[in-house]
């Protein structure tokens, strides 16, 4: 397999989309076709050994033949020509109706169990629609060849059936992790007394704001490519303190609040709102050297944070506190595919078959209001959770509506139906709230989530080709801090409009409370009387009284 660059890729998917966007003769151009695909965008060098086409198989008395399989990643693929609908059955060799799903899994199925297929493909040569053989209930992902150059990475498990995808994010993360540890060590020294709550504090929202800046700078958000990295070199490291402070103060000014004569090289930087870099008390301890380097080199130079999943980063972020502290309060990371295990029965696999429906619609004015209907739905959940930590449970949901909100918005574009150009929109992370004891947990989850908006804004930008303005902030995130056990949820969100409540909360066994905690469960049950009752079993009274709404 050739190594390629993304740029190297982006650039093939769209060489490969103008040659063939015009072209799809099922008979005479499909082995061209996956060929091609699979050698100039993905790199695949001994092509004629990757891919096997027209296999026979036998189904009763008929033969039939497989188009195209590639055995190293199990994948079927079912080719028809250009313009052919894909959800529309067609007469088989044997007289029978099919669609091409059913005639795809009907080829499957008379297969060994060892060459039965992880992915089936569905193609007009125009449209992929990917059936994942470990959901057969689910619908198909829809892929456009138009799309190819901006959504290539959805065709990985063609080559990769690890997902090479979903690694790079973790890797990244972590690797983001363990730049924050740096960073937060290294300035954790120079505070001296990390016992006092407001050197704390200061630390926490130090690491938050400068984590924000690095992200912005990678993300384009600051506009000059390298803003935050270039600002901050022009200053030797014993200057850089003061330096930081005028920053943030500016990246809190609008526009046309700032002195007039303000230096170029802080009026350049965007008003960024929400409450990130409010005039606080925060305390900024002298820079060293090492400080400076660490953060123009190791964090800036070396690194692209752009890449960063938020809902792994949020949670590896938070990991940098103190273990006893998150000990303590009961922390812990829930992984993506755990939260998917709440969240998609619990309703993101209802949403998927409404999308779905509004999409198998006739092209028109009926899928345009179906469409916008499906996004209203959207707009009006709202999700709350009540142990929020570093707001991964928030995070996966947001990216997860805003994903099937994007599928709407390409669906709309591409037909070619009236819509707000301004900003299609209508998914917003003031429809998440949480409540959270940790104050720099807090601002990691509100971080993240605005690391969310701001990477599926870009999504949404590349589906209507349309810039978006993202700074300053036009939302803001509803995330308390303090115990929830000790809070009226309603004084938070309203329990009446409130669709979901998810999370984890923290699971610590009578042993292992603090007498605080001990404290906090005779609260929540009104007496004594709970036996050995685990510390989580709060929170399910909590939410009980809640949804009752006692």
């Amino acid at each position: 397999m050739k190594k390629m660059s993304d740029v190297e890729q982006r650039k093939a998917a769209k060489e490969f989309y103008e040659y063939w966007k015009d072209k799809g003769n099922e008979k005479s151009q499909s082995q061209k076709f996956w060929m091609s695909l699979l050698s100039e965008v993905f790199g695949v060098e001994d092509v004629k050994t990757f891919i096997m086409f027209e296999e026979t198989t036998h189904i009763d008395r008929h033969t039939g033949f497989i188009d195209a399989w590639i055995d190293s990643t199990k994948v079927l693929i079912e080719q028809k020509s250009i313009g052919i609908d894909l959800q529309k059955p067609i007469k088989q060799s044997d007289g029978l109706l099919l669609k091409p799903i059913e005639q795809a899994r009907r080829y499957n199925d008379t297969r060994p169990y060892s060459l039965r297929a992880r992915w089936i493909i569905i193609c007009n040569f125009s449209e992929f629609d990917i059936y994942d053989m470990e959901k057969p209930n689910d619908p198909p992902q829809r892929l456009y060849l138009k799309d190819l150059s901006k959504e290539y990475r959805r065709l990985v498990f063609l080559v990769d059936s690890t997902n090479e995808n979903i690694k790079k994010e973790y890797d990244v993360s972590f690797k983001a992790g363990d730049i924050v540890g740096l960073i937060y060590n290294s300035f954790s020294k120079q505070y001296g007394d990390m016992e006092n709550e407001e050197n704390q504090k200061s630390l926490n929202k130090l690491c938050v704001r400068l984590v924000f800046c690095l992200y912005a700078e990678d993300a384009g958000l600051f506009g000059t490519k390298n803003a935050f990295h270039d600002y901050l070199k022009n200053y030797e490291a014993s200057k850089m303190r003061q330096a930081l402070k005028e920053l943030f103060k500016v990246l809190d000014t609008p526009y046309n609040e700032r002195d007039p004569f303000l230096e170029e090289e802080l009026n350049q930087f965007p008003y960024v709102n929400g409450g990130l870099f409010s005039n606080e008390n925060l305390i900024i301890p002298q820079i060293t050297d090492e400080i400076k380097d660490l953060l123009l080199v190791e964090a800036s130079d070396n690194f692209n944070w752009s890449e960063i999943s938020p809902t792994i980063f949020g949670a590896v972020f938070e990991s940098t506190l103190n273990p006893e502290t998150r000990r303590n309060g009961g922390m812990h990371y829930t992984s993506i595919e755990n939260i998917h295990k709440v969240i998609e029965p619990l309703f993101l696999n209802e949403l998927r078959n409404k999308l779905d429906e509004a999409l198998n619609k006739k092209q028109g004015k009926v899928r345009e209001e179906a469409l916008k209907k499906f996004q209203d739905e959207l707009s009006k959940i709202i999700i709350f959770d009540p142990a929020c930590g570093s707001g991964n449970f928030l995070t996966e949901t947001y990216l997860s509506l805003r994903k099937l909100e994007n599928e709407a918005i390409r669906a709309i574009n591409q037909g070619q139906i009236t819509m707000n150009i301004i900003n299609p929109i209508k998914v917003s992370i003031n429809q998440f709230y949480g409540i959270e004891i940790n104050d720099f947990a807090v601002k990691v989850a509100t971080t993240a989530l605005w690391i969310a908006e701001s990477q599926m804004l870009k999504e949404t930008e590349n589906i209507i080709d349309l810039n978006i303005d993202y700074l300053p902030l036009k939302t803001y995130t509803n995330i308390m801090e303090g115990n929830a056990l000790r809070i009226d949820w309603n004084s938070v969100v309203s329990s009446d409009s409130v669709s979901y409540i998810v999370g984890n909360p923290p699971f610590l066994g009578t042993k292992l409370m603090s007498d605080d905690q001990r404290y906090d469960r005779e609260l929540v049950f009104e007496s004594s009387d709970y036996g050995k009752l685990d510390y989580v079993s709060c929170w399910y009274i909590k939410a009980a009284k809640y949804m009752k709404n006692t």
